[in-house]
């Protein structure tokens, strides 16, 4: 009996380190520059997307109930989604069979993909309990201008190839700090 118990043990050690600690994302990581109201996305330290995002209408900081987008250093935390249609509506982060165009009218449902974020500093240690998300919206004629509750706000399109690059542990960097992107080629 001792012995199934220490091989169950392990056993459960090992998927434990597995799951939690073995699978963080460390090769990529976002920056999403508030006064642009674009994300940086990269790969091993190089550039390989620019998206348009918006961000919250009231502005930033990490209090509850403020709906503000908040800053500094976070991570993905939990992915959810995978293989929803593009316009796929979630309620409480379950899909709810519905999927909407962009620009539907009269909604602003979260769609699509959501990525959960993690603060990882005291001042945006709520990020998680107030779930603030990387996500889809319908509203994508918006984005550019602030204009979520708190949010990271994606087209359709765009959340879903970003859900599909990086992992779970992916860093995160809220700043408003204007992005320096790499020239044009």
């Amino acid at each position: 009996m001792g012995r199934h118990f220490t091989l169950l043990s392990g056993g459960l050690c090992l998927l434990w380190v597995l799951l939690f600690c073995g699978c963080a994302d460390t090769h990529h990581r976002m920056i999403i520059s508030v006064p642009d109201q674009q994300m940086l996305v990269l790969t091993d330290g190089r550039p390989v997307a620019v998206y348009k995002v918006s961000t919250s209408k009231y502005g930033v900081g990490d209090r509850e109930g403020s709906y503000a987008t908040p800053l500094g250093k976070l991570r993905v935390r939990q992915k959810i989604g995978d293989g929803a249609p593009l316009g796929a509506v979630f309620h409480s982060r379950r899909p709810t069979g519905e999927v909407l165009e962009p620009n539907a009218p009269g909604r602003d449902p979260i769609v699509t993909r959501i990525l959960w974020l993690d603060g990882l500093e005291p001042h945006n240690r709520n990020a998680f309990s107030r779930c603030i998300y990387i996500h889809g919206t319908p509203q994508e004629a918006m984005l550019g201008a602030p204009a979520s509750y708190g949010c990271i706000r994606m087209s359709s399109a765009d959340v879903a190839r970003l859900y599909d690059l990086v992992g779970r542990g992916a860093r995160v960097e809220i700043t408003e700090r204007h992005l320096v992107l790499p020239p044009k080629e």
